[in-house]
């Protein structure tokens, strides 16, 4: 395959015209070299470019050009339109060209690339700056793409549970305290849902920013209530139950929005892998400054093979209590799943007495 220096004197010389420069890089080479010896890395190397140039060639016409330099982690590929063409290389083929480099790298290497584009007009003076202005663009158009798959996922739930209880409700063998009661759910949840489209570039758990939380507390026996609540449709569905032993009250520095909402993405998690018919069992006890918060699944547990998903959810829920002075760490549950600890700082109103 021609080096980098190869590529960067084609797209000197060849005239004006556009082109879509698009860039492939494989950090972990570094770290594989370093840690199982340079053979290993060179034949994670050869297997990479024969991927990157198979796939390549898929995309390419008679002027296109690709490189690489022997013993760096950047492919790339020019893909060059016509002389002085009217109109410029739609972005759609430089993402649809690197969607399917990407994926045959990965599948080759089972490791993930970083990729990305960048339309330029030739003649071109420095193709390194051109490769980095790509892999940059590359990157925030996939914390773009997580930013809106995280306010999908945001949105979806307090839909669904809406959905699920007025689907209920449509059952005319309800008593009426349970009808009033699933109505109330519908109406919290909704009201919630409104709060999420008001306040969603404001809210931390989909804030890009740095800024911290305003302080805040809440109940947390309350939020747990709402959030079991809220997923108790898609629970039923599944045959799964709650369990809630009795715990120590405690106010938590968190809004009550943002405790549910981090309730709610662990819980949600439990629903989806934990065991048709099982259970899950949250409680928490009072270790200052902190209440630890456990949720336990008899799912496949941490290291099993998952359903596909990008862990959306579990992100946005350690933005929040981080952000809020806690973590959140998993281990395996005593159920044989999953266990999930949220450790969040405790309010000093809430009278709460470590155990």
């Amino acid at each position: 395959m021609p080096p980098l220096t190869d590529l960067e004197r084609t797209l000197r010389s060849c005239g004006e015209r556009s082109a879509a420069i698009l860039a492939v890089r494989l950090p972990q080479f570094a770290e594989i070299a370093w840690q199982r010896g340079k053979a290993v890395a060179r034949a994670l190397e050869r297997r990479t470019a024969s991927a990157f140039a198979r796939s390549a060639a898929l995309s390419l016409r008679g002027d296109d050009r690709l490189a690489h330099d022997s013993g760096s982690d950047v492919f790339a590929v020019a893909i060059l339109g016509a002389p002085r063409e009217a109109r410029a290389l739609a972005p759609l083929d430089a993402r649809a060209a690197l969607e399917r480099i990407a994926e045959a790298i990965a599948g080759a290497t089972g490791l993930r690339a970083e990729a990305g584009w960048s339309l330029v007009r030739t003649p071109v003076a420095r193709l390194d700056r051109e490769l980095a202005t790509a892999l940059e663009r590359g990157a925030r158009e996939r914390e773009r793409y997580e930013f809106f798959a995280a306010v999908g996922h945001e949105l979806r739930t307090p839909l669904t549970s809406i959905r699920g209880y007025l689907e209920t409700l449509q059952d005319h063998g309800l008593d009426e305290p349970t009808r009033a009661r699933f109505l109330e759910t519908a109406h919290r949840e909704a009201l919630r849902l409104g709060r999420l489209v008001d306040g969603m570039l404001d809210f931390s758990m989909l804030d890009l920013s740095g800024e911290t939380f305003e302080p805040a507390s809440c109940d947390l026996a309350e939020q747990v209530a709402t959030a079991c609540d809220a997923l108790g449709p898609q629970a039923r569905q599944r045959g799964i139950s709650f369990e809630r032993p009795r715990s120590l009250p405690v106010r938590v520095g968190l809004g009550a929005d943002s405790c549910t909402q981090a309730l709610l993405n662990v819980l949600d998690n439990a629903v989806k892998y934990g065991r048709e018919g099982g259970r899950i069992r949250i409680g928490w006890n009072v270790r200052l400054p902190y209440a630890c918060i456990r949720v336990d699944d008899d799912g496949p547990g941490i290291g099993a093979p998952r359903r596909p998903g990008r862990g959306i959810g579990l992100t946005i829920v350690r933005t929040i209590v981080e952000r809020a002075g806690g973590d959140i760490r998993a281990a395996r549950s005593p159920l044989g799943g999953a266990r999930f600890v949220q450790r969040v700082p405790v309010r000093a109103e809430s009278g709460a007495r470590a155990s």
